[in-house]
């Protein structure tokens, strides 16, 4: 079981590495050719809202209620009731988004003006009505496409559904390059993201076929195992979607700022989720199933090791991550997006709040293991609880420091919106930490205290290297320089992390799953 982890880990990570790397380059494109300005922002809110729901109902609440469901279906029940689970799960599933689909672009004035008001009034808020009409299908496409890839998952099979983002980078990079055929121009991002919802739900049929699981889908809410799907996913619809909503909020605050705060704080995003995918969303994937797997054989024990082996490598990869992301913001800015349409400005405002999102790292890959925890138990009350007050708190925590923001008379005000939500994100991922304590499902064992001397030795001697190399950076000159800097500082900084790491006694044994 261990080597089937780490190898459907590894697999994940190599994949969404292609995507986030791919991703980059799409981001570094939309901001040459549109940059950080009212298109842009148009964009974003609008395609902001499909994936909203995407990450809900597809990589979220559904795939944390299905999963198990179907995992235990896989093991007690023979493989037709497995079929016809699927069959109906589809079939609903189709019926719901796309009732929902057309309720959204019937509305879709409204629908901005709920998740944007700040747009109305201006040009941007008719041309983000124009495209939520367009990129909005793409809820169930990809709702679908993930459907199928937590089927499939279930099976032991994660490279096609980890494959399927690239198709969209590609589908908007394309895009952007025939922008200048579109009027206007912000449109073409529109058609690149509905044709790549096409695309991805393709490839995902050929490898369903082979394991004979892609079945017609069939309308039947009334069957037993749908009704356990959706009993287990409405509470964690909320429970799971905590960080977008989060997320969504600071949108809607950013609204009503300077023109250019959603596309500075959507870069910002776009870097944090690069450790975050490689790692997190990785191990989140690989895990929920394996949980699921063992809590139904009822063998607690190994449900523990399960989740500190997660633990481990999150920690091993999360500190670090997070503290380089806030070292390195404005190296990071200037090398990669200062061009074109975005200029030293943009890239300076996008720097601070990425600054202030870099705690979002670790606590958003905590969230990832931890909330599979209660998931795989079929308990999604506690996330849910643990949920409310994380919302609470970003909603608290964003409207004072935005006024306390505005009486200081900051520039950055956005930059109150990262520093709450990353709040928000570490109460939660300290909450659901306690509740697995306190329910005995999961505590840091006592090797954990040599484990985190190591990692804080390590840790600040990255500190020490990075900090010794910055003032060298050259913000001047061509972008190809500032790029192999970057590079260079980054492969410092993970070196001196290793070595350290391995003089204070750390092993790669140590991150076993026996």
């Amino acid at each position: 079981m261990a080597r089937s982890l780490w190898k459907s880990t590894m697999v994940i990570s190599a994949m969404t590495m292609l995507s986030r790397i791919l991703g980059l380059v799409r981001d570094v494109v939309l901001m040459n050719v549109f940059g950080a300005g009212g298109l842009m922002d148009a964009f974003l809110v609008a395609f902001k809202i499909p994936n909203f729901f995407r990450r809900i109902t597809a990589e979220g609440a559904f795939s944390q209620a299905f999963i198990p469901v179907l995992t235990d279906y896989k093991t007690n029940r023979p493989h037709e009731e497995v079929q016809l689970l699927i069959a109906r799960v589809a079939g609903s599933m189709t019926l719901i988004l796309s009732v929902l689909t057309l309720i959204v672009m019937v509305a879709a004035p409204a629908v901005i003006y709920a998740f944007a008001a700040g747009f109305h009034g201006t040009p941007r808020f008719d041309l983000a009505v124009d495209l939520l009409r367009l990129t909005f299908p793409y809820l169930l496409l990809i709702s679908l496409t993930a459907f199928a890839g937590s089927v499939l998952n279930s099976y032991g099979s994660f490279a096609t559904a980890a494959f399927a983002p690239v198709l969209l980078n590609i589908c908007m990079i394309a895009a952007a390059g025939l922008a200048v055929y579109s009027h206007p121009p912000i449109m073409a991002l529109g058609w690149g993201v509905l044709i790549a919802g096409i695309l991805q739900l393709i490839i995902q049929l050929p490898e369903l076929w082979k394991k004979n699981l892609l079945i017609r889908p069939r309308i039947q809410f009334a069957d037993e195992g749908v009704q356990r799907i959706y009993k287990l996913m409405l509470p964690a619809l909320f429970g799971v979607s905590v960080v977008q909503i989060n997320l969504l909020l600071n949108t809607f605050w950013a609204s009503w700022m300077q023109t250019g705060s959603v596309s500075w704080m959507y870069t910002a995003e776009r870097l944090t989720e690069l450790p975050l995918g490689l790692i997190g969303v990785a191990i989140a994937t690989v895990i929920l199933p394996s949980l699921s797997a063992v809590h139904a054989a009822q063998d607690d024990q190994r449900f523990k090791h399960l989740l500190d082996w997660a633990a481990k490598i999150i920690v091993l990869v999360g500190i670090p991550a997070s503290i380089a992301m806030f070292i390195l913001a404005r190296p990071m800015m200037l090398a990669l997006f200062m061009r074109g349409q975005f200029d030293l400005h943009d890239a300076n405002m996008s720097a601070l709040a990425l600054q202030a999102m870099a705690g979002n790292i670790l606590a958003f890959m905590l969230i990832k293991i931890f909330a599979p925890g209660f998931y795989a138990r079929q308990d999604t009350k506690t996330p849910v609880r643990i949920g409310l007050i994380a919302v609470g708190v970003n909603i608290v925590l964003s409207a004072s420091l935005v006024w306390l923001f505005k009486l200081l008379q900051i520039e950055a005000q956005h930059t109150a919106l990262s520093i709450a939500s990353t709040v928000a994100a570490l109460v939660n991922a300290g909450m659901l930490y306690q509740a697995l304590h306190r329910q005995g499902i999961y505590r840091f064992g006592a090797h954990w205290r040599r484990l985190s001397g190591c990692f804080l030795i390590a840790n600040g001697a990255m500190v020490l290297s990075l900090l010794a190399v910055l003032p060298f950076f050259p913000e001047q000159g061509h972008q190809l320089v500032r790029v192999l800097a970057l590079i260079g500082m980054c492969i410092l900084g993970a070196g001196v992390y290793g070595g350290v790491l391995l003089l204070t006694g750390f092993r790669p044994r140590e991150l076993r799953h026996d």
